[in-house]
Parts: C-alpha cells; structure tokens; sequence
C-alpha cells in the first residue's frame, strides 16, 4: 500500500470490510501503522460517533453496531407531508437545534422548515435544564411554525406537539407512548421524548414559534449517563430493536402537518380530545409543582387554553405551568 493510500484507509474501513469479524489490536496496529494506544483512542472516537464494538482478550474488537445517518435526500424522497419537512437542515454538531431554527426563523424561513442534528452539545428542556443530546442515537430537531394567534395560546401547540409524536412514533414503530402534561412522552413510566416550544412575539401576536423535539430512538442503557437511567428509557429499548430515524421523522412530519392543519381549521377542541385519548395524566392523582405552590388532587382534562384542569377536594384548578408529579398517597 503506497503512502498516500495509507492516509486515505482508516479504521472504519477496516470493519467495514470485516463485517462481524473480530480484528486483533495488532493486526489494526500494522496495517494502520499506528500504536497499540492509538487504537484504542480511534476505538473510543468511533464509540462517541455511535458505532458500538465488542471487546475480547487476544480476539480484538468486533463491530456489533453502525448508526444510521440522517441525509436530505432521503428524509424528503420520503415525506408524505406536503411543506413540513421540505425545507430541512441537517447538521453534524450544534449547542442547540432550537437556536439554529431560531436564527432561519429570523432571517425569514418558511414554516415548516425542519433544523435536525445528529447531537446537540447544549440541548434545552424546560425551565433551562440540560437535554441529552447524544451523536447519531436520536432525534434532536425543531420545526418552524408560523400560527396565526395570540401569544397566550402557543401552549396549545405544545399538547399538538405531543400528540403528533406520539401518533408518529406508534405509526412508525408499534411503540404506544403516554403523553404526560405538557411536554413529555412516557414509555412505562420513563420519559422518551421531551418537548420544548418557544416563541417570538410582537404586539402580542406570535411572529413565530420553535416546536424542539428530542426523542431516545436508538440508545442503549449504556448511552443514558446514570443518574437519568432509573426515569429515562429509548424507543430501541421499549421495542427491543434499533429504528430508523428517517422513517420516524417522516412520520412524525406527516402527523404535525395533519394535526397542525386541523388546528387551524377547527380550533383546539379536536386536538384537546386526541390529546385527552392518548394521556397518561388523565385520572391519575398527581403533585404539580406551580408557581402558586403545590397543587395535589386527581387530573380531570384540559381546559380551553390547554391548561391541566386538577380536582382539588371538590374544586377544579386549571394549572397552567409546572412540573407534574405522578402521586401516591
């Protein structure tokens, strides 16, 4: 092999090339010309790029795992939604999609333009708290909406949101997901997905808003750091196989652009009684941690806004923001 030829081969074509063989250390060693410790250094940035390896005394490493890459091409080859997702941005790196959707959205994007990455070194939740973002497990993306209504009402399509991801993901996959209020998706009692909407406004009237959407798809317990492993779950673990995340998001596309349609058309009854249908909150007993302190009774549904309505010994209480506590007494 000529020098230049050298530079070009790399590690990953190696595996590649044997699939589901082990290569010893030294064999990659030689044929790399590299040292042993450097190895296991490209070993490592192969891990954090997604792809899993088993390791074997004095058989070497095999590639157990590649993660799928998201490209343009396909995911709109592939969408069934006619504006929602045809414009889209894939990235390879950024601190944050909404941020990203936030400059375009500035700069005059469509609605509908999608801003997708494969990892986020600064994902957001709600109330500023840290969203796990990691390279090629997910999907971390924020789509472009421009509704026509007041300010007050973009909770409201929080709770579309939710409900088209958890129609997207059971069309695609099979996996049934509970909404809990307002933002999350729960698979067996662990959060799935997380869902942050943020808006500009003028007037009162919304200029635009940014629906980020981060879902596990393919992480394994391992990728999960530990302190999130007992209340967080992926969609591979729930279903017991890895998915593909370009069909996930074409379906989820398709949903939003229905569900977002009908919104506009009917208002938010039609979508208050597909998100009531699919919650996981409805009749159960929760704790709602609210700016006016700790609110406890049985969650009964939505009021027109789109707050949780809470029986509170005999009262109804709509909650409007605050983080809800499943409760047992």
């Amino acid at each position: 092999m000529k020098k230049d030829e050298a530079k070009k081969y790399t590690l990953l074509d190696m595996f590649l090339e044997n699939p589901g063989q082990f290569l010893s250390g030294e064999e990659i060693s030689r044929r790399l010309s590299i040292s042993r410790t450097a190895v296991w250094k490209q070993i490592n940035k192969l891990r954090q790029a997604g792809y899993d390896f088993e390791a074997v005394p004095r058989m070497g490493y095999r590639m157990t795992d590649a993660p799928d890459q998201l490209r343009a091409e396909e995911l709109i080859a592939g969408l069934s939604s006619e504006q929602f997702g045809r414009n889209v941005v894939i990235l390879e790196s950024t601190t944050s999609t909404q941020e990203e959707a936030r400059l375009l959205a500035e700069q005059g994007a469509a609605e509908g333009t999608l801003v997708i990455s494969e990892e986020q070194t600064g994902g957001r939740g709600r109330m500023g708290r840290k969203f796990h973002s990691p390279r090629g497990k997910g999907i971390w993306m924020s789509l472009i909406l421009r509704p026509e209504q007041p300010l007050h009402l973009t909770q409201q399509l929080t709770l579309l949101t939710g409900v088209a991801v958890c129609r997207g993901i059971q069309k695609a996959t099979g996996i049934q997901t509970d909404i809990k209020w307002p933002n999350d998706l729960l698979f067996s009692g662990k959060k799935v997905c997380g869902i942050l909407l943020e808006s500009a406004a003028e007037d009162d009237r919304v200029r635009y808003c940014i629906a980020g959407i981060g879902i596990s798809v393919n992480l394994k317990e391992e990728d999960f750091p530990e302190e999130l492993r007992p209340i967080a779950t992926s969609l591979r673990l729930a279903g017991g196989q890895a998915l593909n995340r370009t069909v996930l998001i074409q379906h989820i596309m398709y949903e939003m652009e229905v569900l977002y349609k009908l919104y506009n058309e009917q208002g938010f009854q039609a979508i208050a009684s597909l998100w009531e249908a699919l919650s996981g909150t409805i009749q159960r007993e929760v704790k709602v941690q609210s700016p006016r302190g700790v609110i406890t009774g049985v969650a009964i549904g939505l009021n027109p806004s789109g707050a949780l309505l809470v029986k509170v010994d005999g009262d109804i209480v709509p909650v409007y923001s605050g983080d809800v506590e499943f409760h047992t007494r």
